[in-house]
Parts: structure tokens; C-alpha cells; sequence
């Protein structure tokens, strides 16, 4: 994770400690079964966890799920209301208690380099009960650099051309 998603997990969480899920809930364990997903057969999800985040034990609890996703091809249609687009990858959306990343990926992990395979990366509060507190900009800004993180750990991790079009930094302008 970038230190840019570590402040962004500050501002999501209100806290600077962390947990995962497990030592096995890695970008590297999540690409490998990624990989092998692809082409999604027809039995199969195509989706899977990364890692989950916890708050440290004694801190309020604060659990947010980041999840990989195999899609059929660029986006089409509108978001919904509630999300923010943003200009990084073939889409980045961004809402005060999620975002989402897609990116085209060429790799020879993935079928060859003649392949586009569009990958979804997702940073959700898994356990939402009430609207989110806090400035909504600044949690659309934090939601999307931690998903943005994700997504460039995993698109070089798949070794993707030119790491699946993603900025080396995160862009929070809206598109």
C-alpha cells in the first residue's frame, strides 16, 4: 500500500492502526488467482478478495473489504448518483464509503499481449450502518487513493502494459 493510501486509511477509519485479514491475503496471492480465473469459465465468479482492513483490536470497529473483479469489457452506461468519476484507468468511481478502479490489462499472465482483460479493484466499508460522517469530498478523495493503490500494486504484480493505463500517483479530479 502507498503512503498516499496509509493517510487515506487515516482519514476513512479515523485511526492510524491497522490489521488484514491474513498473511495469505496478499496483491501478489489475489493476481495469482486472478490469473487463473482468466477466462472466466462459465462455473466460475471471476471475482475475488485481496485483503479485508481492520482497525486495530481495541479500536472501534471498522472492517473494509478490498476485492478484485474480471468484467467483459470497458464501461458502459452511467454510475449511479452517488458516485464521483474520477480520471484514472477506463473508469474510477468514487463514493463516501466506496470506490472502484477498472483497467484494461495486457499481459502475458493473462492470455498474451493481442487481450485486453478489465479488471475492477474495490475498496468498501463492508459493514455499513448508518451514512458516513465526515467531509464527503475528503472521504471520495480517500476511498479512491486507497483503491487506486490496490489497483496499480495489482496491474504490476499482473505485469500489465504500462501498468493498465493507472497514474503512478492518484487522480482526484472528477472527470
Amino acid at each position: 500500500m502507498s503512503a498516499e493510501a496509509s493517510k487515506a486509511l487515516e482519514v476513512i477509519t479515523g485511526t492510524s492502526r491497522f490489521g488484514t485479514t491474513a498473511a495469505k491475503s496478499t496483491v501478489a496471492q489475489a493476481a495469482t488467482v486472478l490469473a487463473t480465473s482468466w477466462p472466466v469459465p462459465t462455473t466460475g465468479t471471476g471475482r475475488g478478495d485481496i485483503c479485508r482492513v481492520y482497525t486495530a483490536a481495541d479500536e472501534v470497529d471498522f472492517p473494509l473489504r478490498v476485492t478484485w473483479r474480471l468484467v467483459d469489457g470497458p464501461p458502459t452506461g452511467a454510475p449511479a448518483p452517488n458516485f464521483t468519476v474520477l480520471k484514472m484507468g477506463e473508469e474510477t468511481l468514487a463514493a463516501v464509503d466506496k470506490a472502484y478502479v477498472q483497467f484494461a490489462c495486457r499481459s502475458g499472465k493473462l492470455g498474451g499481449l493481442t487481450t485486453d482483460v478489465h479488471v475492477v479493484i474495490g475498496v468498501e466499508h463492508w459493514d455499513v450502518p448508518k451514512e458516513p460522517e465526515g467531509d464527503a469530498k475528503a472521504l471520495k478523495d480517500a476511498y479512491a487513493t486507497v483503491a487506486h493503490s490496490f489497483s496499480l500494486a495489482m496491474a504490476k504484480e499482473l505485469r500489465c502494459e504500462e501498468n493498465g493505463g493507472l497514474p503512478a500517483k492518484p487522480v482526484l479530479e472528477p472527470a
